[in-house]
């Protein structure tokens, strides 16, 4: 059993399922993160919701995200353009927003495991 936090918020565009959500321009808003920079705060679940739908969100705990490339079981992983999971390699002096650890290893289009736990760090 995976105990996950999972909270409901309203859509503030189309979000795809399995992918990095950050907060939108209201509050109880999320929309798919599109940057390492953006403030990721945890992944959609397996239905995704479209603009204006409730999007529950998995905050806390392990959760399955779609990869954006090739990740290796332990590393840092944060969003790319797509709200997909990527490893972390941020440039010197630039800070990234990690959304938590990669449980397995997978390339671009698995879904793979994520232990949930947003923090940031820098190149």
């Amino acid at each position: 059993m995976n105990p996950i936090l999972t909270k409901a918020f309203t859509a503030g565009a189309a979000i795809n399922p399995y992918r990095i959500v950050q907060f939108g321009s209201a509050d109880a808003t999320v929309i798919q993160a599109t940057s390492s920079t953006d403030a990721a705060l945890g992944i959609a679940n397996s239905l995704g919701a479209q603009s204006g739908d409730r999007a529950d969100v998995c905050l806390v705990g392990i959760a399955d995200c779609e990869f954006g490339g090739a990740i290796t079981r332990g590393a840092l992983v944060t969003a790319d353009a797509n709200g997909k999971a990527v490893a972390a390699a941020p440039g010197a002096s630039v800070n990234a927003r990690i959304i938590g650890v990669a449980m397995v290893s997978g390339v671009s289009g698995d879904i793979g495991t994520i232990l949930i736990n947003p923090t940031q760090i820098q190149g």
